[in-house]
């Protein structure tokens, strides 16, 4: 059997990806080179030049692919339906911020006010997103589906999560359970296995892409060193969530008041990431100097510890609602405290009944 004739324009198979032929250097006394620019998403643009001769295997894939094409395809009209959008869900790109792959990839009922701050976050050019919202309107939920759309659009390969020391397993067991994400509990143990495994020089940030940290153990130089060797100044594509994020806002009233151990951890290791992430329930404590060092710490770009920040301002990376309000937006029976118990901010929750 002959070679397969190639002309610029053509996709053909090769390396277990798909090409496209952009140009053919011919000559008389040598083999013919094909130049080639890969058409699948992991490599997309990725040029090669190859020799067809030597490829253990190369085939064209145009005729096949028109004949693929409108079959199998349901006739019923509730089929074809469904047909349609799972074409739609399956070919969003990075360049398309309306259509969301995450809700339909995740193991959960979504409520939609659950959605904004996904759509607020791909509006943004970097996630430096500040997700401010009530308690128990599911913040873990609306971080999961922003960081599980990164990750389908490849705008994010590397992820940590802080959070409170109590907190850790839920976190690992919810972005499991609902997102299909495995992260590594980042403890004394897992770095003493991972050394006893590999040896006592091995970094165990290398040892994956996905983890979950305290907050304590943030505060840590000595577990923080080997996770900012590999960050870099900063790392492209990696994102930093800091649950119970207030934690790191500096506490006094004063424009540069002695910062704790906790705000210089954030601090520093934050703009190692090229995305942020921030949740908590009392984004302000009742200081606008400490909110806007906050703010400084999830988007440099925009904030500036010590200058007033505007409402207009904030708004454009915080997504901020109340039981209150979403209560005459939708039917979701939002949990209510029992009567006498406080939130963190200190002030009474309101209660119903006797």
């Amino acid at each position: 059997m002959g070679s397969p004739k190639f002309e610029i324009g053509q996709c053909v198979r090769v390396r277990r990806r798909h090409w496209l032929i952009e140009n053919i250097e011919s000559s008389e006394f040598a083999p013919d080179v094909l130049e080639i620019r890969c058409l699948d998403d992991d490599a997309t643009g990725q040029k090669q030049l190859i020799l067809p001769r030597s490829e253990i295997a190369i085939e064209c894939v145009d005729d096949e692919l028109w004949h693929q094409l409108g079959s199998n395809v349901p006739t019923d009209a509730k089929g074809y339906s469904a047909y349609l959008q799972s074409l739609q869900w399956n070919t969003a790109t990075a360049a398309d911020n309306k259509l969301f792959q995450a809700p339909f990839r995740a193991g959960i009922e979504i409520s939609p006010y659950q959605l904004t701050p996904l759509a607020k976050a791909l509006d943004l050019p970097r996630v430096n997103l500040l997700i401010a919202d009530d308690v128990g309107l599911g913040k873990t939920i609306e971080a999961g589906l922003v960081l599980r759309e990164l990750l389908l659009r490849k705008r994010v390969d590397f992820f940590v999560v802080s959070s409170p020391a109590s907190m850790t397993q839920q976190w690992k067991e919810e972005l499991s359970s609902k997102f299909g994400l495995t992260a590594e509990i980042v403890d004394a143990d897992f770095f003493a296995e991972m050394r006893a495994e590999r040896g006592f020089g091995y970094n165990p940030w290398q040892s994956g892409n996905a983890f979950i940290i305290s907050h304590s153990l943030l505060r840590d130089e000595g577990y923080m060193v080997g996770l900012k060797a590999i960050l870099g100044a900063p790392r492209a594509r990696s994102m930093f969530i800091l649950d119970e994020a207030h934690h790191a806002a500096p506490a006094h009233s004063q424009a540069y008041a002695t910062d704790s151990q906790m705000t210089r951890a954030v601090r520093e290791l934050s703009k190692m990431f090229e995305h942020r992430l921030f949740l908590t329930a009392t984004p302000h404590n009742g200081h606008s100097n400490s909110f806007a060092a906050l703010l400084e710490m999830l988007d440099p770009q925009r904030f500036t510890r010590g200058i007033a920040v505007s409402q207009d301002e904030h708004d454009a990376i915080m997504v901020r609602r109340l039981k209150s309000d979403l209560r005459e937006l939708t039917d979701t029976p939002f949990p209510i405290l029992p009567c006498g118990q406080y939130r963190t901010t200190g002030h009474p929750v309101r209660c119903t009944g006797a």
